[in-house]
């Protein structure tokens, strides 16, 4: 950590990032190549999850994405679908504790309705029970999937442009925004995606626009707080730009 905040360059506009979203990837690989089920890396990948949301806490970033569950993760066979539905319940019961005592904030973005009963009232206890807390906001996208989030912001606009209370003329890019599931969340200046895949797996692809993007070849169980410090670090030497030139960066 030490190392991260000793190379903040606050004269060029280097920052630890706001929003920091993870494609939690290669946990059933992981567990494959031990000799285990799938199922043992998903509950080994709870601890990667715990140490990202301490490391990133405490170097003061406000919001966490963790692409949990996606709508395409249904087609999975049943018995790891019901075993990862059961993880989240008692994840979320075992790390309450921790949440309220590190003031994290618990939200969530997806179709909710889809995830079975005692999972979603788990969840949305979870989210009662850590509103009031001020510290990093920890989003779970869960049965998730940003072709089904933009389908429903389509459809929720169109709604008001048929009762007249949005004039279809007049859409702008901060309407889209306001209709979607992540309205009052910041975009992400990082995503970090595990397991050597090199694509975003239909992850918030409206908001990651402009973010800066990270691969990294560890499994999601062995990625550690020192990787994310390192990216962290490569991140603030990169120039973002949003389709502007370098003097101009640099003069604001």
């Amino acid at each position: 950590m030490k190392e991260v905040i000793h190379n903040l360059n606050p004269e060029k506009g280097v920052k630890i990032p706001t929003h920091i979203a993870f494609i939690m990837d290669g946990n059933g690989r992981w567990a494959k190549r031990k000799g285990q089920k799938r199922t043992f890396g998903h509950e080994n990948g709870v601890e990667t999850v715990r140490a990202m949301i301490e490391a990133a806490g405490s170097l003061g970033v406000k919001y966490v994405t963790l692409y949990a569950f996606s709508t395409e993760n249904w087609k999975r066979p049943q018995e790891e679908v019901d075993m990862l539905m059961s993880l989240f319940v008692q994840s979320i019961k075992m790390e309450l504790p921790n949440l309220m005592k590190n003031k994290v904030k618990l939200a969530a973005i997806g179709n909710l309705a889809a995830l079975p009963e005692e999972c979603l009232n788990e969840l949305n206890e979870g989210i009662r029970e850590t509103a009031q807390n001020t510290g990093l906001t920890l989003v779970l996208a869960l049965s998730y999937s940003a072709r089904w989030e933009i389908t429903e912001m389509v459809r929720r606009i169109a709604q008001k442009v048929e009762v007249n209370k949005l004039d279809a003329a007049s859409i702008t890019n901060e309407d889209v925004v306001n209709h979607l599931d992540t309205s009052s969340i910041p975009d992400p200046d990082i995503l970090i995606r595990t397991g050597g895949e090199l694509r975003l797996s239909n992850f918030l692809l409206w908001q990651l626009a402009y973010t800066e993007l990270f691969f990294s070849d560890k499994m999601w169980p062995d990625f550690r707080k020192e990787d994310l410090h390192k990216i962290i670090l490569d991140y603030q030497s990169r120039e973002r730009r949003y389709g502007k030139i370098s003097e101009q960066v640099i003069s604001h």
